[in-house]
């Protein structure tokens, strides 16, 4: 392709002559000299360069269009080109003009330019995915252990719950086992009580039906223990010497009519304490002494009829029944009158 340059000033350009002026025109050496100065005819450079330029332009435009293929499954980033002033126009630069470039390889600079610019440009993107892949990978593992957290403290809250309702059960299983072990405690005492004035009625019973047997007439007392008798002498008593018969038995110990008469006294005696005074039918008097309180205190009674219970009041050592026997204002021994009686004391 030829030069576009102008011709410099001062420069004669010898143009042929027409046939109609001159003739027929025979060129001669002189006519076909070359022309002196500047101005000269490019030499037309091959097909190779011209093939070149446009094998270039189709790697090109096939770069392009693979990058434009692979750039549609990213996200789209904002691309800013950078401004190039000094790039020579581009028939220049498909021409092959060693005028241009040898211009001191400002093609070739602009060209590697705009090459660094869309290669930053491609690294810019790659590391914007790579960003968004870390950042993605970040927030899978932070939901991960998110989930992982929460899935945790739900599973400790119901190993508490749990725990919590064992514990409950367990309470409850303690405090319904405390309640019955209660409730078997009182209805025992309460069978045993029962039990124990079923056994008082039926010895009471009993006595009474021996009191019939012997005619009439009845121990003092029960589950007893004879310590002193009719006569022993010492210093506790005032007459020096003992007037009853002692039968030692626990306090409250039911203490009994030996047979059927009235009570004509009953209160506090000084030494004897408590005391009852049962005359019987001949007129015979049977003193209940040293007794913690008196059931009956005056009118009729039967035979082993309980009358008053079983003491420490008075002169005494400890809780026992003073047991005298009196006809006409004397004592006479308690054992023997009993015995008389057809009871075994």
């Amino acid at each position: 392709m030829a030069s576009n340059l102008p011709a410099p000033e001062g420069t004669e350009i010898q143009e042929p002559p027409t046939a109609g002026a001159w003739g027929e025109w025979n060129p001669t050496e002189d006519s076909v000299r070359p022309v002196r100065g500047k101005h000269r005819i490019a030499k037309q450079r091959g097909g190779l360069a011209r093939s070149s330029t446009v094998l270039g332009v189709g790697v090109i435009a096939a770069v392009g269009a693979g990058g434009i293929a692979h750039a549609q499954d990213r996200p789209q980033v904002a691309i800013s080109l950078p401004s190039m002033p000094d790039l020579p126009d581009l028939p220049h630069l498909m021409s092959g003009d060693d005028s241009r470039q040898s211009d001191g390889g400002s093609g070739s600079a602009a060209q590697a330019a705009a090459r660094t610019g869309i290669i930053a440009q491609q690294n810019d993107t790659g590391a914007a995915d790579a960003g968004e892949v870390l950042l993605n990978r970040i927030l899978q593992q932070a939901e991960s252990q998110q989930s992982a957290a929460e899935a945790k403290a739900r599973a400790d809250a119901e190993r508490a719950a749990q725990e919590t309702a064992a514990q409950e059960a367990k309470d409850k299983l303690e405090a319904a086992r405390q309640a019955a072990e209660e409730a078997k405690a009182q209805a025992e005492a309460k069978a045993a009580e029962e039990a124990e004035a079923a056994r008082k009625a039926a010895e009471a019973k009993a006595e009474q039906e021996r009191a019939r047997s012997a005619g009439g007439y009845s121990l003092p007392t029960s589950a007893y223990t004879l310590t002193s008798h009719y006569g022993d002498s010492g210093s506790m008593w005032s007459s020096g010497h003992h007037t009853g018969l002692d039968f030692a038995a626990p306090t409250g110990t039911p203490a009994k009519a030996v047979a059927a008469g009235k009570i004509t006294s009953a209160g506090w005696s000084g030494a004897y304490g408590y005391r009852i005074v049962l005359e019987l039918e001949d007129g015979t008097e049977v003193w209940y002494c040293h007794l913690s309180s008196m059931s009956v205190t005056s009118g009729a009674v039967g035979a082993g009829e309980t009358i008053g219970r079983v003491g420490a009041t008075g002169n005494v050592t400890g809780p026992h029944l003073h047991l005298e026997v009196r006809k006409g204002g004397s004592t006479i021994d308690p054992l023997a009158w009993l015995e008389s009686k057809g009871l075994n004391v």
